[in-house]
């Protein structure tokens, strides 16, 4: 639907070939980041550090690489991280998880602060669960959602185009005085 948007599937885990792929991507004005659930007392420390290599540290250092090459071509530019309302708000058996998104939503402040002065605008999206393929397969069970679906005031799920459209609003220059935010796409989950 949109061209001349290339997406690049690598293991972001790999630092070197995630530096080489990007580098080899050309100049990128535009970036968005999207990238473990377990309960607290079963969390191992190989679960924890791959979630912290995929939701925090690939987000990190992918847009390192990206903001330097726009800082070096002079270029404005807009990056967008996925999070997820999970980031404000405790969720059973998402230890992990939450705390994952808490660090990327402070990353993505700081991020902003800091390349706000190379005109870079970073903010974040937070949305509640979204009806992917996967996320259709684990909430289809209406006794699971029901609990969720109770606690969102508009009374559903998000569907993709909803994130979507709000990662292109960001990305657009109708956003051009955000930085530093998180949009929440959660049908009003964090206000109930």
């Amino acid at each position: 639907q949109c061209p001349g948007i290339e997406p690049l599937c690598l293991d972001l885990a790999d630092w070197d070939a995630t530096e080489a792929a990007v580098a080899a991507a050309g100049t990128l004005e535009l970036l968005v980041n999207k990238a473990a659930v377990d309960p607290f007392l079963e969390v191992t420390r190989e679960a924890l550090q791959r979630s912290l290599d995929v939701n925090f540290g690939a987000v990190l250092h992918v847009s390192q690489i990206v903001a330097r090459q726009m800082i070096a071509q002079g270029l404005p530019g807009a990056i967008v991280n996925v999070s997820s309302q999970a980031s404000q708000r405790a969720l059973r058996d998402h230890t992990v998880y939450c705390s994952t998104k808490s660090a990327l939503d402070m990353l993505s402040k700081v991020m902003a602060m800091e390349l706000g002065p190379h005109k870079i605008r970073v903010n974040t999206v937070n949305p509640t669960v979204v009806m992917t393929d996967m996320g259709r397969i684990n909430w289809s069970d209406p006794q699971k959602s029901a609990a969720m679906i109770n606690r969102i005031p508009l009374g559903k799920f998000a569907e993709v185009d909803d994130v979507v459209n709000s990662i292109l609003f960001l990305l657009s220059d109708k956003s051009a005085m955000t930085t530093g935010s998180s949009l929440m796409v959660d049908g009003g989950f964090l206000v109930s």
